[in-house]
């Protein structure tokens, strides 16, 4: 056979290759699909939780499956059974409430009224402008509001009762894979490194960057979001506020918005306080929320995030709004990470084009 033509016949063939490997990688990709953030989390787990691993084994005497079984057994403990119970203790506290409400010893029209009295002229003369100094007026338009969200949480709950079956897949799916990836995650680690087509050290850094950013994310993003709701909770508490854990974990799931999450809870409530003249109990709330609150943002974030990522704090704010509002709550990983990955690929292709010195 002519050269020319074997080089020819080999490129096609590996053109062919090259367009059969993503054809079969999108298939994939699209039947794991549904199960994305199942997956996503169990590499998380595993990745965060391959160091203690590693110190079991040797005192197991190397054997790999009872140390990943003994491994995931503490992730059960630490993580899965506090959720759940945190989990149910909420149920518990939401139906309480409910049931407040339904039975009218709960009234917020009361409440609603006593705010509407005491605002000030200005804030009535706001209102009047947009039509809605009248109280009843006011009152019609949020009892249709309040009803819309009454009916959209309503359906919520019924689609999580349908779709119990698929989160205990889920659940099961992410503690099955954790389990394969804590013990043979090096494994993978090395079948990924060979098949990526970079040099040595670049694959190194992707590799090494990819990790850093997720074990930073999870850890200081979640110890954030955990210290924020239990510094309002208790703020919450002292203060005499009705269903303080409830307010707590919304305050920690709002955490995950860098700046403005937790006060988006604190401050309302603030404000309320201050409205129907409570007026220490306001201004002790916002100087919580603003020195003890906000402090954890403003020193913790930054440091167990940004510091570790070496990523500005701008960057990992925005990625993680944006990656939320694609994502959903999985987001707030998978936002930093790509970022991540988009300034490490940059940066390898920067430094090795031809002209550019390394």
């Amino acid at each position: 056979m002519n050269p020319s033509d074997e080089h020819v016949s080999t490129y096609l063939e590996n053109r062919a290759l090259l367009l059969l490997l993503v054809a079969v990688s999108l298939a994939l990709g699209w039947i794991l699909l549904p199960f994305y953030g199942a997956i996503l989390w169990g590499s998380i787990i595993a990745l965060l939780f391959a160091p203690l691993y590693r110190r079991l084994l040797p005192r197991l005497n190397g054997r790999r499956t009872p140390a990943a079984l003994l491994t995931l057994l503490i992730v059960l403990v630490l993580v899965v059974l506090p959720f759940a119970l945190v989990t149910a203790s909420l149920a518990r506290e939401a139906a309480l409430v409910y049931q407040r409400m339904q039975s009218g010893e709960l009234n917020p029209a009361l409440y609603f009224r006593g705010v509407f009295a005491a605002l000030p002229g200005w804030m009535t003369a706001l209102l009047e402008r947009f039509g809605l100094a009248d109280f009843d007026t006011l009152q019609r338009r949020v009892a249709a509001a309040l009803a819309q969200g009454s009916q959209f949480i309503a359906t919520q709950a019924f689609s999580i009762g349908q779709n119990t079956f698929e989160f205990v897949t889920g659940l099961l799916i992410t503690l099955y894979l954790a389990f394969f990836l804590i013990r043979d995650g090096d494994g993978v680690a090395r079948a990924v490194r060979r098949a990526i087509p970079l040099a040595p050290r670049h694959k190194q850094e992707l590799l090494d960057k990819f990790a850093t950013v997720i074990r930073a994310t999870v850890k200081g993003n979640l110890l954030v979001a955990a210290v924020q709701g239990v510094l309002g909770g208790i703020a919450f508490w002292f203060l005499g506020v009705g269903a303080a854990l409830l307010w707590a974990v919304l305050m920690a799931f709002l955490s995950l918005l860098p700046a403005v999450g937790a006060g988006l809870v604190w401050l309302p409530v603030a404000l309320y306080f201050l409205i129907t003249g409570a007026i220490w109990q306001g201004i002790a709330l916002i100087a919580y929320g603003v020195l003890v609150i906000g402090l954890v943002d403003n020193l913790l974030r930054p440091v167990l995030v940004g510091k570790d990522t070496r990523m500005p704090d701008y960057v990992v704010m925005i990625t993680t709004l944006g990656g939320m509002a694609v994502f959903g709550i999985n987001g707030f990983v998978v936002g930093p990470a790509i970022a991540a990955m988009f300034i490490a690929v940059w940066h390898i292709y920067s430094t090795t084009r031809p002209g550019t010195a390394p």
